[in-house]
């Protein structure tokens, strides 16, 4: 017999995907309006659909994504085929999104990671978007996560 689930991590795994979300939107918004992070961030805390958000991760998304775009970039120029200047920005900021958790967050397992990033692109990006993100993450995560990916490709 299976333990019962835990409802708080149903809640947290519910929070962080809302965050990622928002932080989708403060993305495609900091490209197509540049301003500085702390001001997408005050405006969408400030949102009563915020109060559902993991905050904490959202900040920490939407400010390390701001601060390392062109590093995001070159990584998305070395596995992607489309140059980052050229792709549609919804799908930019997915695979800035993506990328970022597979860099910064290896306490989230890769699979979750690119899971996470093609549910948005089903969700608001163009048609089959999601398979271009879903490659594109998947050839960095057997740079960025090799021990991890091998791990699981092997089993």
């Amino acid at each position: 017999m299976n333990p019962p689930a835990d409802p708080s991590a149903a809640v947290t795994r519910r929070a962080r995907s809302l965050a990622r979300r928002l932080v989708l939107q403060a993305l495609y918004q900091l490209q197509i309006n540049p301003r500085p992070w702390q001001d997408l961030h005050q405006d969408f805390v400030a949102d009563p659909e915020a109060a559902k958000v993991d905050r904490d991760y959202f900040r920490e998304l939407l400010m390390g994504v701001a601060g390392r775009r062109e590093a995001l970039d070159e990584t998305i120029g070395r596995h992607g085929q489309i140059a980052p200047q050229d792709l549609d920005p919804v799908e930019h900021a997915i695979l800035w999104l993506g990328l970022q958790e597979l860099e910064v967050h290896p306490e989230l397992p890769y699979r979750v990671a690119i899971a996470e990033a093609v549910q948005l692109a089903r969700q608001f990006g163009a048609t089959d978007s999601h398979k271009y993100v879903n490659a594109v993450l998947d050839r960095a995560a057997r740079e960025l996560r090799a021990l991890e990916y091998g791990r699981t490709r092997d089993a």
